[in-house]
């Protein structure tokens, strides 16, 4: 099934933009997908309560024959090529890579929830979609 998965990038050691960009060339490279829109990039502050630098965030739209496990295999593997370390939750990173949600798939896993179970609670993440969608944010 070809589907549109919405993943969010976000990025806040080194050269963020070229993580950013990093991210997009590995998804729009990834077998089965095409990369069919990307919002605007914007600076937010850190989450989690560590002390940090702030993020760069976008969002992207990718059509994908990927299932959602998948997709969050790839974007390991993604996070693990552009230098991620995952050591303390919260902690900063070279890259961040999230589906958001799906266009037409739920998931609820232990380990996996489309749409992210944060989705509410990050007004970035709602503005981004929005962006992507055409759509207005209230």
């Amino acid at each position: 099934m070809i589907d549109v998965a919405y993943i969010a990038l976000g990025s806040n050691i080194g050269d963020r933009r070229a993580y950013l960009a990093g991210a997009r060339a590995a998804l729009a490279s990834t077998v089965g997908s095409e990369l069919i829109g990307e919002s605007s990039i914007e600076e937010t502050e850190p989450l989690g309560g560590l002390p940090q630098d702030k993020y760069l965030n976008q969002m992207i739209a990718l059509e994908t024959t990927l299932t959602p496990r998948q997709l969050l295999e790839r974007l390991h593997e993604i996070e693990r090529s552009l230098g991620r370390t995952r050591h303390e939750r919260w902690a900063s990173r070279t890259i961040d890579l999230d589906i958001v949600c799906f266009a037409r798939q739920v998931v609820d896993e232990p380990d996996l929830r489309v749409p992210h179970a944060e989705l509410p609670n990050r007004d970035f993440w709602q503005r981004e979609l929005a962006e992507l969608r055409g759509e207005t944010t209230p």
